[in-house]
């Protein structure tokens, strides 16, 4: 399960571009500007081998072929991108103005949808040269941009979800008690790796009091016999994201460590059967945290049920109260309720899950029951 494959070509790319510019007129914007990032990436293929202060940047706009202003040093980097073929390039070099070439491609007193990470430096010379025009950033204009996957994602989000599913087949063998979770956790980077990652984004392994914590960072403690341990790892293969969690004892556990692992896995598994078209994504975190709050641990879920995955690990859709947005199929995010309780112990089960045109189905398979480690 190795491999760096690219399988997206040109036509792929100005597809996307085209239903991008195709978005953003329906939101009512005179168009797109894409700095360096997975926008850019997922748009037209190309990622810079460095982010400088030199700008880049994509300009879509709705009847107009799309344009990526470059530095004149990486033009010759950026016209190898599998997407190149399918825009317009326009370098400029050092002591001209990028902002005044920039700003001949815009109108003067449109809004914009803007990257998210694109610098403010850049922001700033945009409006300095455009005073007319206003901003808006992607996730705020356009947050379903990269939501919906096509085929062609699916499967590769289906197999980075098979190389975590073997990095945990693989993890539950080794030995826990009497390691520091920081050894567990690069046993953990090493096997995603192995199984085809060519980045590892995360290894959460918070054993015992830590496990209440859910983003803890992996530190030195010796895992102890009697641990709740839970897992949470993930990064990108072949460029799509894996994400998954399990829980772990270091023994047998109690009867109320087994209680509140069923609870969660129960919860996740309301989360789940909430998923098809048209549902909003409010509902599947609706789903998870009725069963939690139902048995008495709502205070003890302190988060979203899930998040969007695609060419980075966390973007839209967000199960989340609040947001109804509405499931469609293509769609890929995580279920992923938990209960964590301070200074004890926590349990997480978390899946990937892709919305199918009559349900959804999940990317990761391994068991969610309890997994009794050494």
């Amino acid at each position: 399960m190795t491999g760096t494959a690219a399988p997206f070509v040109a036509d792929d790319y100005r597809a996307r571009m085209e239903r991008a510019a195709r978005s953003a007129a329906e939101a009512g914007l005179a168009g797109l500007l894409v700095a360096p990032g997975p926008d850019l990436v997922w748009l037209t293929g190309y990622a810079p081998t460095a982010v400088t202060e030199r700008l880049t940047l994509l300009v879509l706009a709705p009847g107009q072929d799309p344009v990526l202003v470059v530095p004149t040093l990486e033009a010759p980097d950026a016209a190898k991108a599998a997407g190149a073929s399918a825009l317009i390039l326009r370098d400029w070099t050092d002591g001209k103005d990028p902002y005044a070439a920039t700003a001949a491609l815009l109108g003067a007193d449109g809004r914009f949808g803007i990257s998210d990470n694109a610098w403010a430096m850049h922001l700033l010379g945009l409006q300095k040269a455009l005073p007319g025009t206003s901003y808006a950033s992607l996730t705020e204009a356009l947050p379903m941009l990269r939501a919906v996957k096509d085929p062609a994602e699916l499967e590769l989000l289906a197999a980075a979800g098979a190389a975590a599913d073997a990095t945990f087949e693989e993890i539950r063998k080794v030995p826990f008690g009497g390691r520091r979770e920081s050894e567990v956790a690069a046993d953990l980077a090493d096997l995603l790796r192995r199984f085809g990652h060519s980045q590892v984004d995360f290894t959460i392994v918070a054993s015992g009091p830590n496990g209440a914590n859910p983003h803890h960072e992996v530190g030195d403690r010796v895992i102890e016999r009697g641990d709740m341990v839970v897992l949470d790892f993930g990064g990108l293969k072949d460029g799509y994201g894996s994400d998954t969690s399990r829980t772990v004892h270091v023994g047998e556990p109690t009867d109320e460590e087994r209680r509140v692992h069923d609870l969660v896995r129960a919860a996740q598994e309301a989360g789940f059967r909430a998923v098809r078209p048209g549902v909003p994504c409010q509902e599947v975190d609706r789903a998870a945290r009725a069963v939690i709050a139902g048995a008495g641990y709502g205070e003890y879920f302190i988060h979203r049920t899930g998040h969007g995955i695609g060419v980075t690990t966390h973007e839209p859709p967000y199960m989340i109260e609040g947001e109804e947005q509405p499931l469609v199929p293509g769609m890929c995010f995580s279920v992923e309720p938990g209960v964590y309780l301070p200074g004890r112990f926590g349990v997480r089960i978390e899946d990937i899950v892709t919305v199918t045109k009559d349900g959804g189905r999940r990317l990761n398979d391994t068991t969610r029951e309890m997994v009794i480690v050494d």
